[in-house]
């Protein structure tokens, strides 16, 4: 399991809501989940000494592929959760350790701040459109 099959809606593979990718967003959330985070890949084993942090992109893919699917109350707590470990400025490093809390690897890390900005406009974009058709008149 890898947290980057989250990608394939985003690349036109498979739809957001379609049923195995419905199905793939649980199961990466149930293998890959930690403390309300992603870890990449399930052994959490890059190659290099010790065990690497969850990544942080990969919670905001989540929250992506969540809000796009129309779980937004799901999508707004791992959104939530993975900007909570910014620094003060609002940077983010690749990887974090929960248990020790603190950033791991590169920092700043451009990846993860894509993925932050992607995830934020979906929330936005799917938020608007809910809002916008819910007081719209539908004729009879």
């Amino acid at each position: 399991m890898d947290a980057a099959l989250l990608l394939l809606p985003m690349v036109g593979f498979v739809a957001y809501n379609d049923e195995r990718m419905l199905r793939t967003a649980d199961a990466i959330c149930e293998e890959l989940g930690e403390n309300g985070l992603l870890r990449r890949y399930s052994d959490g084993n890059d190659g290099m000494q010790g065990r690497e942090g969850v990544f942080l992109a990969c919670s905001f893919w989540l929250a992506e592929c969540l809000a796009r699917q129309g779980r937004l109350d799901e999508a707004h707590r791992t959104f939530q959760r993975a900007f909570a470990v910014g620094n003060d400025l609002g940077l983010f490093a690749e990887e974090y350790d929960s248990a020790a809390d603190e950033m791991l690897g590169n920092f700043p890390q451009g990846l993860t701040h894509l993925s932050l900005i992607s995830a934020a406009v979906a929330l936005n974009e799917i938020e608007g459109a809910e809002s916008s058709s819910a007081g719209s008149c539908k004729p009879n």
